[in-house]
């Protein structure tokens, strides 16, 4: 298993962070470009689940699937949007999401008086806390496809 990439959107639509691990292949398009076509990906995939889902469905969209990779979405009271791309075999990824929110993002970005809330993430704390935990994921890992 392995996880490639990591976004963090905040809840005006902007990328604020991203990162990548694994990821073998690149989009290739402008990283910008990259960032709006996901966001537009998760604000369709949240609304069709919304609106066309035949029972209430409280934690709408939570992740997709192909044959190569399964998106993972995770949505923080404060309108966060965390998406991580993985394994199609990952589990608990939602879980793990909801930790880097409240482990990291809030420990390191939130407390932080020098990182300003809803802009782009450049604390270097954030970063090296975050790819330490990333890394130490038991889903974490090299996997050549």
């Amino acid at each position: 298993m392995t996880i490639y990439n990591l976004y963090i959107f905040n809840s005006a639509g902007s990328c604020i962070y991203y990162a990548e691990w694994n990821r073998r292949n690149q989009a290739g398009m402008s990283r910008d470009e990259e960032m709006k076509l996901m966001y537009g990906l998760i604000f369709s995939l949240k609304s069709f689940v919304l609106k066309l889902s035949p029972v209430d469905c409280k934690e709408g969209f939570l992740n997709y699937r192909t044959s190569k990779y399964k998106l993972n979405f995770y949505e923080a009271g404060s309108g966060l949007k965390f998406i991580m791309n993985t394994d199609v075999n990952a589990a608990n990824v939602r879980e793990l999401l909801q930790k880097i929110y409240k482990e990291i993002y809030v420990e390191y970005v939130v407390k932080n008086p020098e990182c300003t809330l809803g802009k782009e993430i450049d604390s270097e704390v954030f970063q090296m806390k975050l790819d330490k935990f990333i890394r130490s994921a038991p889903i974490f890992g090299s996997r050549v496809m």
